[in-house]
């Protein structure tokens, strides 16, 4: 599923016109933009500053040792 996201400043402009450009495109859905703001801006994180951790996502490395190489290649 893709979705046309509108900005509400603009939707009285585009809403009618995305939709009629994708209505034969079932993967796309068109639709207006209700958040009023970033939620996530200019919080405090509070309490949980001291709860939160950071990983290492990477896959850890195969245990054991690399076999001997030589030194010169001749």
């Amino acid at each position: 599923m893709i979705y046309c996201v509108i900005p509400p400043e603009l939707a009285d402009e585009l809403y009618d016109k995305m939709v009629e450009y994708y209505k034969d495109n079932p993967n796309v859905t068109v639709i207006i933009d209700r958040r009023k703001e970033d939620r996530r801006k200019g919080q405090d994180p509070g309490e949980f500053k001291e709860k939160r951790q950071t990983r290492d996502r990477r896959r850890p490395r195969i245990p054991g040792t690399f076999p001997e190489t030589p030194d010169e290649v001749g």
